[in-house]
């Protein structure tokens, strides 16, 4: 790990840290700054909760900015509050990510399979440790007490929860770290909750078995706020043998700055703006919640582990983040979607070696990204890789994957509307749907009446020709488009399929009828299919099933055939005028 020193610019790190981001927000344009009093247990969440309820389309929504925070008590703070300032919507992601949306699951896959080591930062020249509060300061106003944690769900959470909180952790044996994004519940000045998954089996979890075994409690750094690439890395489910901070360096494409703990042997992203340090009790749990969970329910009291907290550590005017999480679409779904699906890209595509997968979507709104996955595979992939697609995609992780859902590249996985036209139309149950049994309950609302789940895989890809989508072709569409935007009439948002398309069942014949059509020469035809009269053929019976060596009607006329030259050539009797 080399050594470097801290309070760099973006250019020499190659990464903006979170101030930096907020600098890019307000000069897009995505930044709402909020300067009146807002009560962060009451006002808070709710307002910004509004965009993502409230009929507001994905790309209007913006990063809020609290800066004149207070509670119920009366109590001001002098840390402001960043709320969907990492992923309000994708262009606010991008921003963080810095590289275009088309490339962000090349980039996910690039750099878990290219980790950067960090560059280490002297003790003293990290920006984290601008301010550092240890035994009695903590007890003084400087513990968390001092932090503007908002309440997530007024009504509900029985305190203040932080929702971007990233727990970092070691294995006991091996040393290697994990930073993983779980909630943590104010309790104390000193006392702060941890609520690892133990349904993912998340690095933390599989870190507090192992120092249980030991029997001693487990060292904890938790970032609040800190470089986008670093939470965007902290939410994604990487392999245990990876450094997330690592990872965070992959993303960005230079090393991440890294520094130690205080009070902890842990290393820390260098320009985190809070650290809190401590240790997780091995021996005793408490209750913790209720907590509006991002399945979109609330989740009731359990037990759950606590951290004693040694030192809080905190940049010169340090910023708090907090996620807007629970119900969907939602900040938290909008960071973990281009990781998740770029991880189940990379598990199809390069470890099970499925070929002609186009793109894995996890669906967000109210089913947070777990239950509904839709698997994106081009025209013609056989049957058996299709299924090995939706197989896959159910064992990457043992609560992934409630309905699995495999389509043809030519339907939008995120319109559902489409995806229902697709079941509709290109699947037959008994013949496509399978069940898989004995899955994972997950991340949900837990049952009491049976702990165990099910998937249901569906192939509702094409499996024959089609005739073409009944729309007007792409030409007119276009065209249209032009006389509509002259009109000056309300700005258009393209929905697919918005033009027709083939699918396969279009012949030449087929083709001349309709050109014809749009040159206004639809008598010609109405000539030509009279000549092809007959009276041994049951009603609605298909052309294409007949053996008449001439599978289209029209693809044998001459374009140029007039009124005229079929009377003179007497190919027709009489004349529907």
């Amino acid at each position: 790990m080399a050594t470097t020193t801290g309070y760099m610019t973006v250019d020499e790190r190659g990464y903006t840290d979170l101030h930096e981001h907020i600098e890019e927000l307000r000069a897009k344009g995505l930044l709402i700054e909020i300067d009146r009093e807002i009560n962060k247990d009451t006002e808070m969440h709710p307002l910004v909760r509004w965009q993502f309820r409230g009929g507001i389309d994905e790309e209007d929504r913006k990063a809020f900015l609290f800066t004149n925070i207070t509670d119920s008590k009366g109590r001001k703070y002098d840390i402001p509050v960043l709320v969907c300032g990492l992923a309000g919507n994708q262009k606010i992601y991008q921003l963080g990510m810095r590289c275009d949306l088309k490339d962000l699951k090349n980039t996910w896959i690039n750099a878990i399979n290219n980790p950067l080591e960090p560059n280490m930062v002297p003790d003293g020249d990290a920006p984290c440790h601008d301010l550092v509060f240890e035994g009695e300061d903590l007890l003084n106003g400087n513990g968390l007490d001092a932090i503007p944690v908002p309440i997530s769900s007024p009504g509900w959470d029985n305190a203040p929860y932080f929702s971007s909180s990233h727990f970092i952790t070691k294995d006991p044996h091996t040393g290697i770290q994990n930073m993983g994004n779980y909630r943590g519940m104010v309790k104390a000045p000193t006392r702060l909750g941890m609520n690892p998954s133990t349904e993912l089996r998340t690095g933390g979890y599989m870190h507090w078995l192992e120092w249980k075994k030991l029997g001693k409690p487990m060292p904890v750094a938790v970032v609040i706020g800190a470089p986008p690439v670093v939470s965007f890395t902290a939410v994604q489910k990487v392999p245990e043998k990876l450094d997330e901070l690592a990872v965070s360096g992959g993303l960005a494409g230079a090393p991440l700055n890294v520094t130690r703990c205080k009070t902890v042997d842990l290393i820390v992203p260098a320009e985190s703006e809070i650290v809190i340090e401590g240790f997780v009790s091995t021996e005793l749990l408490e209750p913790e919640a209720p907590f509006g969970e991002s399945h979109g329910h609330v989740n009731l009291q359990e037990y759950n582990a606590y951290i004693d907290i040694t030192a809080i550590t905190r940049r010169k005017k340090s910023i708090m983040t907090s996620w807007v999480s629970q119900v969907t679409p939602s900040e938290s779904g909008t960071i973990k979607r281009p990781a998740y699906e770029a991880r189940q890209i990379e598990h199809l595509r390069d470890h099970l070696g499925i070929k002609g997968i186009k793109h894995v979507s996890t669906h967000e709104p109210l089913t947070s990204l777990h239950k509904l996955i839709i698997v994106v595979v081009e025209r013609g992939v056989p049957r058996t890789e299709i299924w090995r697609a939706m197989y896959g995609v159910a064992s990457l992780r043992q609560a992934e994957g409630k309905w699995i859902i495999c389509v043809n590249e030519d339907i939008d996985p995120d319109d559902t509307d489409a995806v229902f036209w697709a079941m509709s139309y290109r699947c037959k149950p008994h013949n496509d749907v399978e069940i898989l049994k004995h899955k994972h309950e997950g991340h949900g609302p837990r049952s009491l009446l049976d702990s165990e789940d099910s998937a249901v895989l569906i192939d509702a890809t094409l499996k024959e020709t089609f005739p073409p989508v009944s729309l007007p072709k792409r030409e007119f569409m276009e065209k249209a488009k032009e006389i509509w935007e002259e009109l000056g009439l309300p700005k258009l948002k393209p929905k697919a399929p918005w033009f027709g398309y083939d699918m396969g069942e279009w012949n030449t014949g087929l083709e001349a009828m309709a050109r014809r059509a749009v040159k206004s020469e639809y008598w010609t035809t109405g000539q030509i299919i009279a000549q092809r009269r007959r009276g041994d053929v049951p009603i609605n019976t298909e052309i294409r099933t007949l053996d008449m060596g001439n599978p289209g009607a029209g693809d044998d006329v001459d374009e140029n055939l007039t009124w005229d030259k079929l009377e003179d050539a007497s190919q027709v009797k009489d004349k529907d005028k």
